[in-house]
């Protein structure tokens, strides 16, 4: 599937601000089942911008801006060539070996609730492969999906107490949950392709990814109850949220912001006229 992939990001200041500094992790990679075929990270005003890797193998902008601003508009957009391989991840910039996926973090620690959750799913099933699709499916029917909730940095202990959250919340939780039961398993952002005709979303999407041997990373999406396949992109992983999150800075200023996000994920023209 050809998806084409528009990623505004628009911030309004209250007073001017001296000096901003934006770190986007918003750059996907190739691997077997995405190729990458046309990318570009713009803003609206002058600015320095510097690409690098992270240690999670992550493609970095760093975006340094020098004031007066009052307002800035982030724009990511390009083209992902992208075939469904049962969500295994193959042939990807791997960095870390998957034991470093087994260390917990605040906001994916798992408390007796979630141990307790995840000890009855490894005795329900002794297949490794099977146990992640069991918790796959147990967090869809369980922790309702609330897609307006706005608390993308609560942990996992919290949203699984609410039994409530947005994507964030699955990921971190079926995170926490394959941990405490010796799997290594790790955060996931990127774009997903709406199937219902919704081009207009509010934020990215986010899943997980568990270490399985004889097949190694495979993707599940707890929000969606599948595996990712080729209507998903994926753009960023980490420990958890904030190690894959889109965006973050810091700015020189006072006064107030407001963040405006729109993201739009379409099938590529040509291929929509095919």
């Amino acid at each position: 599937m050809r998806l084409d992939v528009e990623h505004v990001t628009r911030y309004t200041f209250s007073q001017p601000q001296k000096r901003l500094v934006q770190l986007l992790r918003m750059t996907p990679t190739d691997y077997a089942s995405q190729h990458v075929v046309d990318w570009h990270v713009d803003c609206d005003c002058d600015a320095k911008i510097r690409s690098n890797r992270d240690g999670f193998g992550n493609i970095l902008t760093m975006l340094y801006i020098d004031g007066p601003v009052e307002k800035i508009d982030l724009i990511v957009s390009g083209e992902v060539l992208t075939s469904d391989h049962s969500g295994i991840i193959a042939d990807a910039v791997e960095p870390l070996p998957p034991a470093a996926f087994l260390r917990s973090t605040d906001l994916t620690e798992a408390d007796e609730a979630i141990r307790s959750f995840a000890a009855d799913i490894a005795a329900a099933q002794s297949d490794s492969l099977k146990r992640m699709h069991l918790l796959m499916e147990r967090l869809l029917n369980e922790i309702r999906f609330e897609p307006t909730l706005d608390a993308v940095e609560r942990d996992a202990a919290t949203a699984f107490a609410a039994n409530s959250g947005v994507c964030q919340d699955h990921a971190q939780i079926f995170c926490s949950a394959a941990r405490s039961i010796g799997l290594p398993a790790r955060y996931i952002s990127g774009h997903l392709y709406r199937r219902d005709g919704a081009e207009l979303q509010e934020a990215s999407h986010a899943w997980a990814e568990a270490y399985l041997d004889g097949l190694g990373w495979v993707g599940f999406d707890p929000a969606n109850g599948i595996s990712p396949d080729e209507a998903y992109i994926r753009v960023a992983t980490g420990l958890d949220y904030r190690d894959a999150a889109p965006i973050a800075g810091r700015r020189l200023g006072g006064g107030d912001e407001t963040l405006d996000v729109e993201v739009r994920v379409t099938q590529a023209q040509r291929q929509s006229q095919n």
